[in-house]
């Protein structure tokens, strides 16, 4: 399987979240999820943008894409980490959008609510929830199970929720924020990708950044249509059903 998901889907990023989609497809009218954020960076949204998305993702859901939820703002405002490497991960690494990555159980229980209702308020399904930045704290892990998401991913595993198992998989990502991780990125998801040809998922998660960066894209582009000579590109709703008939899923 092939999974491919476009992050930090907001009124704000709408318009090159949807570029991102367009050339994703150059080749393939494959299937997306799109990992939405009800308020983004904590912001209102403005109408026209908001108008725009939902009509985008409302389509996109009537061609068998999924959507999912990606948080409630995407910014980091739990408590100080303690050990510089966090600090490193939580407050540079990540520009501090690891959202879930301290919350306390019932602040990560409110935006999770929250986030949700937000959905509901749309009529979108809502099977799925990924952590910005793919960090999760302990208490967050341990309130995902009060909701009857299928699934979550971080960076290196997809978690079946409801049976406790996982299987690695690490996501294949681009750094476009500078020129090293621009000129780095493409020839480390090329390696991953090399390395795990036989593994049964593939991950490919595109960012907003992406898209102004055209060598970025055209790399995306070859590693899809390599990947889709052996591989199906499937929501990660769908891979969730699927990994569930698969043995070797750890716990």
């Amino acid at each position: 399987m092939l999974c491919v998901s476009i992050h930090d889907v907001a009124p704000a990023t709408w318009e090159e979240c949807a570029r991102l989609a367009r050339a994703m497809r150059r080749d393939a009218d494959i299937r997306l999820t799109w990992l939405v954020v009800p308020r983004y960076h904590g912001r209102a949204s403005d109408e026209h943008a908001e108008r725009a998305m939902r009509a985008g993702l409302d389509s996109a859901l009537a061609r068998g894409d999924e959507l999912a939820l990606h948080g409630y703002t995407h910014l980091d405002t739990g408590d100080q980490a303690a050990s510089l490497g966090q600090r490193f991960l939580r407050g540079v690494y990540t520009r501090s959008e690891g959202e879930f990555a301290a919350l306390a159980a019932a602040e990560a229980r409110e935006r999770i609510a929250l986030g949700l209702e937000w959905f509901r308020q749309r009529d979108w399904p809502v099977s799925g929830f990924v952590p910005p930045a793919w960090l999760l704290g302990e208490d967050s892990w341990r309130v995902l199970p009060e909701f009857a998401f299928s699934y979550t991913t971080t960076f290196a595993r997809f978690h079946l929720l409801r049976q406790g198992r996982s299987v690695f998989a690490p996501s294949l990502v681009y750094t476009a924020r500078n020129r090293t991780g621009r000129a780095l990125s493409p020839l480390a998801a090329s390696a991953a990708a090399l390395c795990m040809a036989r593994a049964p998922l593939m991950r490919l998660s595109l960012h907003p950044p992406d898209v102004r960066h055209p060598h970025l894209i055209a790399h995306a582009q070859r590693l899809v249509e390599r990947m889709l000579a052996t591989r199906e590109a499937v929501t990660k709703a769908e891979c969730a059903r699927r990994l569930l008939a698969l043995p070797g899923t750890t716990a």
